[in-house]
């Protein structure tokens, strides 16, 4: 099924190509893109430059899940608003795929790219840019990460504030601490937590080891389980319902995440709620979902393939750009299952986080 998947997606490919609550994460957040920055003002309608340069984009998702799509879609939206500030155009449409979670996949996808030479390559999540990364080795092609937790310890950046290497974008760090306090503000009496993630996926390493660094100093026990797929996950999940954990903790794993529909009503239903690492998971159902705003990450990434490409930005110099971390998502229905009352839990809350926002169950934004 993969390989006639695979071969399906290079058609399309070659086809196209013939026709990307408390402190803020640990990283200092950069200055928001100057492109970003104009595009808060006011814009009329794109003039019409009938000899505008035009820049190839790539744009590369590693699956197909509710917070990377948001990604996605708000950089493509992001990349037509700037063309209303410079006097160029972005072809993304020929050039946007999905990995599907297939490392072979999208390394496929990313040498079509390069034989398209293409003028930049958004990667959304940090398995994309660590193939883009290795398969434009040695090019001038800027790479243009969104939502890497951790571009620093994936190899990416040699650091936020000066990347050293033609790689920049932006991150969703995510502030664990926080997370921890609010299942101890929800249930001081917590003594058992679960922790749900994929060893495959980077993003989840060190928020792990820094939920396990916090229980550990609170001497409150806890649990892992793993899965790399949704039948895993499933699987995962039940033995933590076995274990009767009082909460459990997911980071910005995108395996979890693509199998959150498939598991939160058995969370729910067995009185244990799951405190992750984006909101989407409370959009599929999790209690709640913590960390940043999606949808502006995506515009801020378009934001930085403007000053790239029609800005002459060097992503070598380009600042990783971090959003404040501190948006609690409460799903509404969960809580009401879990018998979480609604008023009682934000007061609990509200130390913690930046702003408190209600969602129910979708599939989608």
């Amino acid at each position: 099924m993969k390989r006639i998947m695979a071969m399906a997606l290079a058609a399309i490919i070659g086809t196209g190509l013939l026709a990307g609550c408390a402190a803020s994460a640990p990283a200092p957040a950069a200055q928001a893109p100057q492109a970003a920055q104009e595009a808060a003002a006011p814009q009329g309608e794109a003039p019409d430059y009938a000899d505008r340069p035009v820049y190839k984009v790539g744009i590369v998702s590693f699956m197909d899940h509710a917070s990377l799509n948001q990604i996605q879609q708000n950089v493509e939206e992001g990349l037509n608003e700037l063309e209303a500030i410079y006097p160029v155009r972005f072809d993304y449409k020929d050039y946007s795929l999905n990995g599907q979670g297939d490392a072979t996949l999208i390394a496929q996808i990313m040498a079509q790219l390069k034989d398209a030479e293409v003028d930049a390559v958004v990667c959304i999540a940090t398995p994309t840019a660590l193939t883009a990364q290795s398969v434009f080795e040695g090019t001038d092609t800027p790479i243009i990460f969104s939502a890497v937790t951790d571009p620093v310890g994936a190899g990416l950046v040699q650091s936020f504030e000066a990347p050293g290497v033609n790689i920049t974008g932006t991150s969703d760090m995510l502030n664990t601490e926080a997370i921890m306090n609010l299942i101890l503000a929800q249930n001081p009496e917590t003594a058992k937590v679960g922790l749900l993630y994929s060893t495959s996926e980077d993003s989840s390493t060190q928020a792990i080891a820094d939920a396990k660094a916090f229980l550990d100093a609170k001497g409150i026990t806890y649990i892992e389980k793993t899965g790399t797929n949704t039948d895993e996950v499933s699987m995962a999940a039940d033995a933590l319902i076995a274990e009767k954990v009082d909460a459990i903790f997911t980071p910005t794993d995108n395996t979890v995440m693509s199998a959150e529909l498939a598991i939160y009503e058995k969370l729910r239903n067995a009185g244990i709620p799951h405190y992750t690492g984006a909101d989407s998971f409370a959009l599929n159902g999790a209690f709640l979902g913590f960390g940043i705003n999606y949808a502006s990450l995506g515009k801020m990434t378009a934001a930085i393939v403007g000053d790239v490409l029609a800005d002459g930005k060097a992503p070598a110099e380009y600042p990783v750009v971090t959003l404040e971390n501190g948006i609690a998502t409460i799903n509404t229905e969960t809580a009401e299952v879990l018998g979480i009352e609604m008023e009682a839990v934000k007061e609990a809350f509200a130390p913690f986080c930046s702003e408190i926002v209600e969602i129910t169950t979708a599939e989608n934004f």
